[in-house]
């Protein structure tokens, strides 16, 4: 990604290397257009970096730097010819990509009229400007002014602006990295008015691994490159409990989704704002350890059950954007897309031992329970119990269609859907809530688990070490019996670490 003067030292081939490592199987990628450059050479752009070099599906989100009727118009050519059901718009990074309300208005209008959803970085940019400004003169220069120069109440008027704009036009709207105690609040306020007015909401909210894993915490920062590898918009709170407040919002419902808004610039580029915190390349590392964070910092510390982790790491994404159920889903007819999760091996991140191309990890010396051991992309297994065997190219592109029933369709009718499908319901948007397993529980003793990898299903899955490279089954580890005679009764898998009950009827 080009930003801010810089280039990011990810590129597709290692950032989705870095992806599949944590346990992603798919990212959608923001292409970022320059003021007046063309959508479609943007989007081709990015479509020409990603071929041959993508180890696992993406997509695109296409970003809007400024408006005009040719503008719209390449709009409906990348919903109705390209697979593009999102686009992005900025509220900050004035006289660069920022547009202002009646531009918002306007693009939000386009949106709704192609059944496209429209997503907003969050800040006002006009006072972000007036107070980089007025910092600078005061002599503060380094890391600490990217935060004192949009503090939360900045993040929460732009979310308030946003979703006071989407109501007016009558539009879905996506905000993307909610990183602030306030700024939620402001969206769940919105959500909530929408309940209660019309019984549904199409108001969604992402915070990002950043926003749950670490704060802002100057004391643990000895020097200047520290600081400023922790430098991104919205930036880190100041305040130790906003981690936990969030996760409790993603807990309610009040959030819906996880991302890693990964744009990763080494410390050298972050050095091209010494002296000038204006100029520091906005970004964090984030792609490879969203999952197993959000596992250590919401699911081992209570506030997430596996099923909410899952659908806040998958499937509420898959909905929202409408792949579900090729993606996000395990069934027939799903993409192999599969994780794996041990809940019970631990990890130390570390910039050492990273898949990325950046020389440092905001997460760096956090303990992880919980970790992928198997994963699979389109049926190939690509880690291998901690081995990483991705092959470049081995991803797609994924179109990625408009008016998606999740956000457009009338509410009674998807839970109507619902129950025909013999799931219930309890009225609220927590989807994967309502299909949790009776009595759900990961197993201590268990060296592989699939429970959460399947919640959408209703259903537990212990395996064994059965995957081999290339999907191969080892037979010494399976189930599988050349008897003719089904009334034979099956014995337990020879396993290399069993689970309670030592039976297994095999992964595959």
């Amino acid at each position: 990604m080009e930003f801010m003067g810089a280039v990011s030292v990810d590129d597709f081939y290692q950032g989705t290397k870095a992806a599949i490592a944590g346990g992603t199987t798919m990212i959608i990628d923001f292409a970022l257009s320059s003021k007046g450059e063309s959508l479609m050479d943007t989007y081709q752009k990015y479509r020409t970096r990603a071929t041959n070099k993508v180890c696992c599906d993406y997509g695109l989100h296409v970003c809007i730097s400024s408006w005009s009727d040719q503008v719209r118009k390449e709009m409906e050519e990348l919903s109705t010819r390209h697979g593009v059901n999102s686009f992005k718009m900025f509220m900050a990074y004035k006289g660069a990509f920022m547009l202002d309300d009646s531009e918002l208005y306007n693009t939000f209008e386009a949106c709704k009229e192609l059944g496209a959803l429209p997503m907003v970085h969050a800040e006002n940019g006009n006072i972000i400007h007036e107070n980089t400004k007025r910092l600078l003169k005061s002599g503060i220069n380094g890391p600490d002014g990217h935060g004192l120069s949009r503090p939360e109440d900045v993040e929460a008027e732009a979310v308030n602006r946003a979703c006071t704009l989407a109501n007016q036009v009558g539009t879905p709207l996506y905000v993307v990295h909610v990183m602030s105690k306030s700024a939620s609040e402001v969206l769940t306020k919105h959500r909530k008015n929408q309940l209660q007015r019309s019984g549904k909401t199409n108001i969604y909210g992402e915070t990002l691994a950043a926003a749950v894993g670490t704060h802002w915490d100057s004391t643990k920062m000895k020097c200047w490159h520290d600081a400023a590898a922790h430098v991104l918009s919205p930036p880190l709170r100041e305040d130790p409990n906003t981690p936990s407040f969030l996760l409790e919002m993603l807990a309610k419902d009040n959030l819906q989704t996880t991302g890693s808004d990964n744009a990763t610039f080494s410390s050298d580029q972050k050095a091209m704002g010494k002296g000038d915190f204006s100029k520091i390349p906005n970004g964090v590392n984030g792609v490879e350890d969203r999952m197993s964070v959000i596992w250590e910092k919401g699911v081992e510390s209570g506030i997430l059950d596996p099923c909410r982790f899952v659908a806040i790491t998958s499937t509420n994404a898959a909905k929202i954007f409408n792949i579900f159920p090729r993606k996000g889903y395990i069934d027939v007819g799903s993409d192999a897309d599969i994780v794996v999760w041990n809940p019970r091996a631990k990890r130390t991140i570390s910039s050492k031992t990273h898949h990325q191309a950046v020389d440092y990890n905001i997460f760096e010396g956090i303990e992880c329970h919980g970790v992928p051991e198997y994963v699979l992309v389109g049926g190939r297994v690509c880690l291998d119990e901690g081995h990483l065997k991705v092959v470049q190219g081995h991803g797609k592109y994924v179109s990625m269609p408009t008016h998606a029933d999740f956000v457009y369709a009338n509410e009674s009718k998807a839970l109507e859907e619902e129950v025909d499908t013999g799931k219930k319901s309890n009225g609220r948007h927590e989807y994967f809530e309502n299909f949790k397993p009776a009595g759900l529980k990961i197993s201590p003793a268990s060296s592989v688990t699939s429970e959460i990898s399947n919640c959408s299903k209703a259903s537990t899955i212990h395996t064994g070490r059965a995957m081999r490279m290339e999907g191969q089954r080892d037979l010494q580890s399976s189930s599988f019996s050349l008897s003719s005679d089904n009334n034979d009764v099956k014995k337990s898998s020879i396993r290399v670490r069993n689970p309670p009950g030592g039976q297994s009827n095999g992964f595959w």
